[in-house]
């Protein structure tokens, strides 16, 4: 690989090598730039941004089964004819957009995902991405047959651990360049406006790296405690960090203050999970890493350290609910929760995240042992309420149940098992999945809340992904993707978009981003190249 150096011009600058980045890279490189190099601030062990972190699900329209078994490799004619997949179509990921960011996302931006969605998925598959079925994520084995729910379906080998191998088997074979621990720190631009150069550190200097055009990926600030306390607000900065710790918003701040790029989205808003409270608080485990995340609310409780409920766990599938319950669970006392099951619903969690390995389990024969064991090591307030809580539900359970008596439970749809009824109904109702618990020995997991990424990043427009300033032109050789693309997700999303995006989009940007260094002549400047640091 040659060197990084001051007298040469790239083509295509990525800042930033997670999903979209190396989308973008590879795209760029696919379109005909001729040198494309993609640098990123951690060192080398540390690759992959926070797609390394991720379960690697990709939400994308499709027909059906038949639409995505030929890009994946964990499906035989066998198991081929149990599943059980309806087609998830544009007008259905559209509704999700829309119902999951309360109408806000920006209608140009989401339609572009919709719409790409497929083609984008099936270009990774041709650029060696390893595609399966979600079967331990989106699938139950219901009497004998695979259903597929949530609209979502589409998974990684091996996560974001694979995703991420995958990208740079990709960009390599494309001949893009990559160095790590080589941190952009500002734009430089021409006369004009137009960007034509990036400072960066490397090997002990900083840099200039004279460009024609630069792609920005480089994450949102969800590693950065003081950037949670100002935009998402008091006591963020005390959340865990599910991901890398390089996401500090650096880039965001640079595009910001050097090419007054327009800050647009939820900067208040970000994807924040149920996460285990005993996991690292400032960053990600690269060997656990998304098995820190406990789902399994749905088919349990969930009761905070006071000892009440405070969300509706069955109010819908999980992947529509889980990426904003983490902020419920930040705004209860300290901050921690306890979800818990009984015999009925404990053989039903998933295995990657509530094996005895990965968690620590709370065990009770009794809920007042439970409690008890909850109170003495783990923080529990107020052990009485939470036995109270539980029988309260109990009751209403069993009222829904004698009014519907024929009714199935189902994890893979709303089967409408709730704690509502003529006879009683709890304030606070759980929608769905309301099994009884009562059936001991009981299982509680501590929980907080886990931050992924932040939803507030800087405006684009989109059919080319090219960062728009505050007086509402385009920044001449500027581009913006993943992360930090502001104006898709406000307050929540539908789970597996966010790798869409940097794909549909990374993909946009490469091309665009190609086809403005072909027509791109940057003048010879005299510039101070190095710098000791």
């Amino acid at each position: 690989m040659p060197s990084l150096s001051p007298s040469d011009l790239i083509d295509v600058l990525v800042v930033g090598g997670g999903n979209a980045g190396f989308s973008a890279a590879t795209s760029a490189a696919e379109s005909g730039a001729q040198r494309v190099v993609l640098i990123d601030k951690c060192p080398q062990e540390w690759a992959g941004g926070n797609t390394y972190f991720t379960a690697g699900a990709f939400r994308t329209v499709h027909t059906g089964a038949q639409d995505l078994i030929p890009i994946v490799n964990n499906v035989d004619s066998e198991t081929a004819n149990i599943i059980d997949m309806d087609p998830y179509t544009p007008q259905s990921f559209r509704k999700d957009m829309d119902r999951m960011t309360s109408g806000r996302t920006d209608p140009v931006l989401s339609k572009a995902l919709i719409d790409e969605s497929n083609a984008a998925v099936k270009w990774l598959a041709k650029n060696g991405i390893r595609f399966q079925l979600s079967f331990n994520r989106q699938a139950y084995k219901v009497d004998g047959r695979y259903k597929f729910w949530g609209g979502m379906s589409l998974k990684t080998e091996d996560g974001g651990k694979g995703l991420i191998e995958d990208h740079l088997t990709a960009a390599q074979t494309h001949g893009v360049d990559i160095y790590y621990s080589t941190p952009a720190k500002s734009l430089v631009t021409s006369e004009s406006g137009a960007v034509t150069g990036v400072v960066v550190a490397h090997d002990g200097f900083e840099t200039l790296l004279r460009t024609k055009s630069v792609i920005l990926a480089a994450g949102g600030f969800e590693a950065n405690p003081r950037m949670r306390s100002q935009f998402l607000g008091p006591g963020w900065d005390l959340a865990h960090v599910r991901g890398t710790p390089f996401n500090t918003g650096d880039a965001l701040e640079f595009a910001i203050r050097d090419v007054s790029a327009r800050q647009a989205g939820h900067w208040s808003g970000c994807h924040s999970t149920c996460w285990d409270a005993n996991s690292p608080t400032d960053s990600g485990d690269r060997v656990i890493s998304n098995e820190f995340t406990k789902s399994g609310y749905p088919l349990g409780l969930m009761i905070n350290n006071a000892g009440c409920r405070f969300v509706d766990e069955g109010i819908d599938m999980r992947n529509y609910t889980y990426a904003k319950f983490g902020r419920a669970i930040h705004e209860q006392p300290d901050g921690i929760a306890f979800q818990v099951w009984d015999q009925q619903a404990i053989p039903w969690l998933r295995d990657e995240e509530y094996r005895d390995e990965v968690v620590q389990k709370v065990w009770g024969s009794t809920l007042e042992e439970l409690a008890q064991k909850l109170a003495s090591d783990h923080n529990l307030a107020d052990p009485s309420t939470f036995v109270q809580t539980i029988k309260d539900y109990n009751d209403a359970v069993y009222a829904n149940r004698k009014e519907q008596p024929h009714q199935k439970w189902d994890p893979s749809v709303k089967d409408g098992l709730s704690t509502q009824s003529s006879t009683a109904r709890l304030p606070l109702a759980k929608s769905n999945w309301a099994l009884p618990l009562d059936e001991g020995p009981f299982m509680a997991v501590k929980v907080c809340c886990g931050v992924t990424f932040t939803f507030g990043g800087l405006a684009v427009n989109p059919e080319t992904t090219a960062v728009i300033s505050n007086e509402g032109r385009e920044v001449q050789g500027l581009y913006c993707v993943g992360e930090m693309l502001g104006g898709l997700f406000y307050g929540n999303y539908p789970g597996g978009s966010g790798l869409t995006s940097g794909a549909v989009f990374g993909r946009r940007a490469g091309k665009a981003a190609a086809q403005f260094a072909r027509r791109s002549q940057p003048k010879e400047r005299k510039l101070s190249d190095r710098a000791r640091l």
